[in-house]
């Protein structure tokens, strides 16, 4: 997901539902597509509820204000991480175990509609 380097090879394909990310011209809307979740998690220093409306926020156009709660919620559920925070969601998700940190990362994907593969 590093930007293309002129002097750097490459061989083979890297495929996303029959895209070539190789050949994309446009990696912002390659980035928009894919989400990353490293190994160490790395949760905004913002709260929790905000870590996970961050995107969405970014993406205002397309969603609406009204469904930004919805959203959030289902993330977190789907994340496994809803029951833990849900009377938490002030809380920085700086603040949270190791684990919550990463099915928080897990999560900010997830609310606006991207997939992990």
């Amino acid at each position: 997901m590093h930007d293309r380097i002129p002097v750097a090879r490459t061989e083979g394909e890297l495929l996303l539902r029959g895209d070539d990310i190789n050949t994309m011209k446009n990696l912002v809307d390659l980035r928009k597509r894919v989400g990353m979740i490293f190994q160490r998690p790395n949760p905004f220093p913002m709260s929790i509820f905000e870590n996970v409306a961050y995107g969405l926020r970014l993406e205002a156009q397309t969603v609406p204000r009204s469904e930004i709660k919805d959203r959030v919620e289902k993330a977190l559920k789907d994340a496994a991480l809803w029951e833990e925070v849900k009377d938490t969601l002030k809380k920085s998700g700086m603040a949270l175990s190791g684990g919550q940190q990463q099915r928080l990362c897990i999560a900010r994907p997830s609310s606006s509609n991207r997939r992990c593969y």
